[in-house]
C-alpha cells in the first residue's frame, strides 16, 4: 500500500473534486443573491437557511464517518458511499440552481438540506479513501497535492463561468446561474464513475472495535488530533474572512473596480492552484508541520502586505494577490495528509481502524470555518462599516478584518503546529510496529489483537525528514 502512484492514478482520484468545489463557491457567492433578488425570498429566511442548514449537517459527518469505518465490502469502505452521495449532489444542485420564480421558503430548506447531505457524503468518502491509498509519510502530502489541485481547478472553472456566459454567449444573471448548475450536475457523475472505476482502494482489515459518536469524542481528546483542527479551522477561517471582505477592501481601500477585483480574485486561485504542487515537496525536505508553519507565516506577512500597496496599482495588487494564493492550498492538503499519520498512531494504540471518524473531524472544521466567516458582517457592521458611506472608523475596521485579523489567525496556527509531534521518524516507527502486528496477525488469524503503545523515546528526526 505504499508503493507511489502514477500522476494518472492520482488525477483519476482527484477528478471528483473539480465539480464539488465548483458546487462551494457559487454556494457561498452567487446562490444566496439568486434567492433574494431573482427568486423573491426576504434576506433573513436565505441567510437562516444557509447557515442553520450548514450547522446541522455537522452533525451528520461523525454518523457518516463511524458508518464508512464498518463498511466492508468488495467495492471498498469509501467508494461506495461516493457513488451513493454524487446522485444526490447532482438532484440537490438541479433543484436549488434551476429553481424559478415562485418558490417558497420550505423548498430552499429542503434542497439545501439534500445537497449537503450529498456533499457530506462526497467529501468525506473521497477524502478517506485518499489516507489509505498509501502508506508513506510522504506519498500522502503528494495524494493531498493532488486532491487541493482539484478543488482549486474547479473553483477557477466556476469564475470563469459567468464571463463566459455573459460575455460570449450573451446570456444574463440567471443564465449564468444555471450554467453552474449544469456544470456539477454533468460533471460530478463523469469524474466519480472515472475515480471508482479506474483506482482501485485497499482491502480494509477486518472490523474490530466500535466508530460511533463515542469514539469520535474520544478522538477529539488526543494533543495531536486537537492541533490539527486549530490549524485546519485558523487557516480555513482566515482565508474565508479575507475572501468575504475582498470585494470590500479593493473596490473602497484600493480603488479598484469590479472587474479589475474580479482579474484579482481569479490570479489569487490560480496562484493557489500553482501552490498545490509546492507544499509536497517542501514537506518532503523539512517535514509536513514545518511547512505548515512556513505556509501560514508566509500567509501572515502577504495579508499585512496588502495594506501597504498603493491604491490603483494593478500591477502591485497582481503581485500581492499571486503571493496570497500560493499558501492557500497548504494547510488543506498538509492537514489531511497528516490526519492519515494520525490514522495510523491511533490504529496502533487502538487496534481499531478509524479512518472515516477523522476525516469526519476536518470535514465539520472547513464547514464550521464557513460557518464562522459569515458572522464578519455582524463584526463589520458593529464597528461602523457602511457600505455605501465611507468613514473612517468603518475603513479602519475593514482593514482590520481583512488583513490585519487573518494575519493573526495565520501566526497562532504556526505557534500551534510547530511542536506537532508526528514527524516522518515517528511516522516510520508506527508504520514499522503496524507491520510487525499485522504480519504476526496473519500468522496466527485466531489470536486476539493486542492494542500497542508507542514508545515513549523516538530518536529526533535529522534537519531533513
Amino acid at each position: 500500500m505504499s508503493e507511489r502512484r502514477s500522476s494518472w492514478t492520482l488525477a483519476r482520484f482527484a477528478a471528483p473534486a473539480i465539480p464539488i468545489s465548483a458546487m462551494g463557491l457559487p454556494l457561498v457567492v452567487y446562490l444566496p443573491e439568486y434567492y433574494i433578488n431573482s427568486l423573491g425570498l426576504s434576506l433573513g429566511t436565505v441567510g437562516a437557511a444557509f447557515l442553520i442548514v450548514k450547522l446541522v449537517d455537522m452533525l451528520l459527518d461523525p454518523i457518516l464517518g463511524g458508518v464508512m469505518d464498518g463498511t466492508r465490502s468488495r467495492f471498498g469502505r469509501f467508494r461506495p458511499w461516493l457513488v451513493i452521495g454524487t446522485p444526490i449532489v447532482a438532484l440537490g444542485t438541479f433543484a436549488l440552481f434551476m429553481a424559478k420564480p415562485g418558490v417558497g421558503p420550505i423548498y430552499l430548506w429542503f434542497w439545501l438540506a439534500v445537497l449537503y447531505v450529498g456533499y457530506s457524503m462526497v467529501v468525506l468518502s473521497q477524502t478517506a479513501w485518499g489516507a489509505v491509498l498509501s502508506s508513506d509519510y510522504q506519498q500522502r502530502s503528494r495524494i493531498y497535492g493532488w486532491w487541493q489541485g482539484a478543488n482549486v481547478v474547479g473553483m477557477i472553472l466556476v469564475l470563469c463561468l459567468p464571463p463566459i456566459v455573459t460575455g460570449v454567449f450573451k446570456g444574463d444573471h440567471l443564465d449564468s446561474v444555471r450554467a453552474m448548475g449544469w456544470f456539477i450536475v454533468i460533471l460530478a457523475p463523469l469524474t466519480v464513475l472515472l475515480a471508482v472505476t479506474t483506482v482501485g482502494e485497499p482491502s480494509a482489515a477486518p472490523r474490530r472495535g466500535k466508530t460511533g459518536l463515542k469514539q469520535y469524542a474520544k478522538l477529539l481528546t488526543r494533543p495531536s488530533v486537537q492541533r490539527l483542527l486549530v490549524a485546519d479551522l485558523l487557516m480555513g477561517l482566515a482565508p474565508g474572512i479575507a475572501g468575504t471582505l475582498f470585494l470590500f477592501f479593493f473596490e473602497r481601500m484600493k480603488d479598484f473596480d469590479k472587474t479589475q477585483a474580479g482579474v484579482l480574485l481569479l490570479i489569487y486561485f490560480i496562484a493557489a492552484l500553482a501552490g498545490a504542487p509546492i507544499w509536497p515537496m517542501l514537506a518532503k525536505r523539512v517535514g509536513k508541520h514545518r511547512a505548515l508553519v512556513v505556509a501560514s507565516v508566509v500567509y501572515a506577512v502577504v495579508q499585512v502586505t496588502a495594506v501597504i500597496t498603493p491604491p490603483g496599482n494593478l500591477v502591485l495588487g497582481m503581485i500581492v494577490l499571486v503571493l496570497a494564493g500560493l499558501p492557500y492550498s497548504a494547510a488543506p492538503l498538509l492537514v489531511r495528509a497528516m490526519m492519515a499519520d494520525i490514522g495510523d498512531e491511533e490504529r496502533l494504540e487502538s487496534g481499531v481502524d478509524k479512518t472515516g471518524l477523522l476525516y469526519a473531524i476536518v470535514t465539520g472544521t472547513v464547514k464550521l470555518g464557513y460557518a464562522l466567516a459569515v458572522g464578519v458582517f455582524i463584526i463589520l457592521g458593529a464597528l461602523g462599516f457602511d457600505p455605501k458611506t465611507p468613514t473612517a472608523a468603518g475603513d479602519a475596521a475593514l482593514v482590520g478584518l481583512y488583513a490585519f485579523a487573518p494575519a493573526a489567525l495565520g501566526l497562532v496556527v504556526a505557534a500551534v503546529v510547530l511542536r506537532y509531534p508526528l514527524d516522518a521518524t515517528r511516522v516510520a516507527e508506527i508504520q514499522r510496529q503496524l507491520g510487525a502486528r499485522d504480519a504476526a496477525e496473519r500468522d496466527a488469524p485466531a489470536a486476539e489483537p493486542q492494542a500497542h503503545v508507542l514508545p515513549q523515546q523516538v530518536p529526533a528526526p535529522g534537519p531533513a525528514e
